[in-house]
């Protein structure tokens, strides 16, 4: 079994993203943080959509080449986003978990 642990991150973008690729609007993004340069991480980012991901988390870690370590469980944050952004303040969801790459890689 492999015995590497890294952290994934699940957020909803309150005003799309950049990258990998632009969105109009509101999306949720999924990053596993590995040594090196951010720009590699690897990332999915669901379509815009402000719904709450649930089964949809499992699915895309595995695309991504990654599972739940053992025992992990998602732990969520709320926070309000910067005062910079040209909108009302809003409520911000952060999950992160524990993960380790799958033993065979990408799904």
């Amino acid at each position: 079994m492999n015995k590497q642990i890294f952290d994934a991150q699940l957020s909803l973008r309150c005003c799309g993203t950049t990258a990998p690729e632009r969105t109009a609007g509101p999306c949720w993004q999924m990053f596993v943080a590995l040594p090196g340069l951010v720009s590699e991480w690897p990332t999915f980012t669901w379509p815009t959509s402000t719904d709450v991901l649930t089964v949809a988390r499992k699915a895309a870690l595995a695309y991504l080449g990654f599972t739940l370590a053992e025992d992990a469980e998602w732990e969520w944050m709320e926070s309000t986003g910067p005062d910079y952004h040209p909108h009302p303040v809003r409520v911000l969801l952060l999950g992160t978990v524990k993960v380790r790459p799958l033993e065979s890689g990408a799904a």
